[in-house]
């Protein structure tokens, strides 16, 4: 056998150098790269190998290791998990900032390959800086802590270790039922140990995603289902994104004459414009869609996970009839709510069941009642775009007015606070691929760095990041990254005073204000005035172009100016508090306190709980 002798770092970057993925006879190179932060536990391992190998594995230089890590993940997502960055960073605290990341790319199912540095094998420098030791277990590390969220984790303490490591971290990235994070822990003396690697271990790798068909007994069942219902809906879920489904799904809802709505993960696969289209469903939904949901019979959910807020905790579907077919690869997702589930992939599934209802001569029951509901919504979002307030500007009317500011093949990027509430029901993209929003975790602090990962993954294309002022405040740090790039992203600033989604709950639940707006402190409360921040000072610092709006004239100038700009930019918008979209039939359920000196508090848990009742259990 034919050997060469390499660290393991070496035969690390070497070995994902070498891998690719197949979909539907469609080559792709998967690993494209690197991003990373360098400290004693990786620099002289990882980052020996990486600069022995920069002609072939490009780096990213991170300023953070959370949102490093989440450049890498939205970059997943904006190639639609076909390509991936994997990250690298020290040991302890370095390490430890990508487990949140972590987690939101497993609960999105976007690949990551998360790449943290571990203890010393050896153990010969013990304790060594940043350890954490467990004195019940000397083998438990930091690294442990990715476990809960990782769907594939492994430490290689030693060098010969990574070549069935490596191989299943390949196994779990490139499968679209089980991806998510994989965490390879590498010990930092390990890293620098060579061993004689066979030669075959580094060839080129295909990694064939294959589309997994419906059974027959499935097909019947599914069949058999539809065509007992009257008023069936669809969800158009991130699934249907990711498979590559959606004129298959269009197809069979023009077909059947079935309208459907959609999750964060799936809006954009198909055009606002789309007589079908209902827009967002559930806690985020638009008026049409949960208007449809509240009376339909079947629900035909496709490549969604059917969280809280697609199904308003349960609550959306209220006709005594309904039931819900299931479509997804992820056999726990298609079981959620008692479903009928096929597990399938959702471009076979569809088609295959469109053929056999179209030998049924099957249509649902709808007249005008789509048409009604989409009339409806239509007039709420026109009051929307009418919004005049002498305090200030709306958030609601600065969205609208976005709409048209905007290129329509302009990618858009969100993931936390109000603004993705508001997105799910007012954006109205017409080109596929533009809606990016991770909202599986809706993890402050992804906004900036997802943008820098879609511009990566879509140099070509305008980038946009809708981030509050508290979200920027989790992480902006690639802000940076994208001017010593030269990658240019455009951040949207919507400056509220503070967490104002989440000072509307808590007021919706008869709490005072308390912790949630930025206030100075006055008589030992939060309570003082709101602490004046200047956003567009600090992207200055940065060395971006900065704009500053707070009418909607200036609004037009600073998208109109920004376009022109070959840097990242910032535009500061001043929004008043509470001045976002409102719920539309829809519930969502929150842990009030039962017991309280307020008497408001109680009503709103007599009143939620009274609600829950309504809910389906499971």
């Amino acid at each position: 056998m034919q050997t060469v002798r390499l660290t393991m770092a070496q035969a690390l970057v070497k070995f994902l150098n070498n891998q690719y993925v197949s979909v539907d006879g469609k080559e792709n190179k998967f690993v494209k790269g690197v991003t990373g932060i360098f400290g004693h536990g990786n620099v002289v391992g990882l980052g020996q190998a990486l600069d022995q190998y920069k002609n072939e594995m490009v780096f990213y230089q991170g300023k953070n290791e959370q949102e490093i890590a989440h450049v890498a993940m939205a970059y997943a997502k904006q190639k639609n998990r076909k390509e991936i960055f994997a990250c690298t960073a020290s040991i302890g605290p370095g390490s430890l900032n990508m487990v949140t990341a972590a987690g939101t790319a497993t609960v999105n199912r976007i690949p990551l390959l998360l790449l943290p540095s571990d203890s010393y094998a050896c153990r010969q420098p013990d304790p060594v800086l940043q350890q954490v030791e467990d004195a019940t277990d000397y083998n438990v590390t930091a690294s442990d802590a990715f476990k809960p969220v990782s769907k594939y984790w492994d430490r290689i303490s030693r060098p010969e270790q990574l070549m069935t490591a490596a191989i299943n971290a390949m196994r779990v990235l490139t499968d679209p039922a089980e991806t998510g994070t994989v965490t390879l822990s590498l010990p930092q003396d390990v890293q620098g140990e060579s061993y004689d690697y066979p030669v075959e271990f580094f060839k080129k790798r295909v990694h064939y995603i294959e589309r997994r068909r419906i059974t027959e007994n499935a097909l019947n069942r599914a069949v058999e289902l539809i065509t007992s219902k009257k008023k069936p809906m669809m969800i158009c879920g991130g699934g249907v994104r990711y498979s590559g489904a959606g004129e298959e799904l269009k197809a069979f809802a023009e077909k059947f004459n079935i309208p459907f709505s959609e999750t964060q993960a799936g809006k954009g696969t198909i055009s606002w414009e789309h007589e079908m289209n209902l827009g967002g469903g559930g806690v985020c939904g638009t008026l049409a869609a949960n208007l449809i949901a509240k009376d339909a019979d079947l629900i035909i959910a496709v490549g969604t996970r059917l969280n809280d807020f697609v199904t308003s905790s349960k609550f959306a579907y209220q006709n005594k009839d309904v039931q819900i077919l299931s479509i997804n690869v992820n056999a726990m997702d298609a079981t959620k709510m008692e479903s009928m589930s096929v597990v399938a992939d959702a471009k076979d599934a569809l088609a295959t069941i469109k053929k056999a209802l179209e030998e049924k001569g099957y249509e649902s029951a709808y007249t005008t009642e789509i048409q009604e509901a989409k009339e409806e919504w239509n007039k709420e979002w026109e009051r929307f775009e009418n919004i005049e307030l002498e305090e200030g500007l709306s958030q609601t009317r600065v969205l609208a007015e976005l709409n048209k500011l905007l290129d329509e093949d302009a990618i858009i990027v969100s993931a936390s606070g109000s603004l993705p509430s508001d997105l799910e029901r007012v954006w109205r993209p017409t080109v596929a691929d533009t809606y990016h929003l991770e909202y599986g975790f809706s993890c402050m602090g992804y906004e900036v760095s997802g943008a820098l990962g879609a511009k990566i993954a879509e140099p070509e294309r305008e980038v946009y990041t809708f981030v509050g002022d508290g979200g920027f405040m989790m992480g902006h740090s690639d802000l940076h990254t994208s001017l010593q790039e030269g990658k240019k992203i455009n951040i949207l600033l919507f400056d509220n005073n503070g967490h104002q989604c989440i000072h509307n709950l808590q007021r919706s639940q008869g709490i005072n204000t308390f912790g949630t707006e930025f206030r100075y402190r006055e008589d030992n409360t939060l309570n003082g005035s709101y602490i004046p921040v200047s956003y567009a000072t600090i992207a200055e610092g940065y060395g971006a172009k900065a704009y500053r709006v707070s009418t909607l004239e200036e609004l037009k100038e600073a998208i109109e100016a920004s376009k022109k700009d070959t840097i990242s930019t910032l535009i500061e918008i001043k929004v008043l508090p509470g001045t976002m979209t409102g719920a539309y039939e829809t519930f969502w359920r929150v842990g009030t306190a039962q017991v309280a000196e307020d008497k408001r508090v109680e009503m709103a848990a007599v009143n939620m709980k009274e609600m829950v009742t309504k809910c389906r259990p499971y």
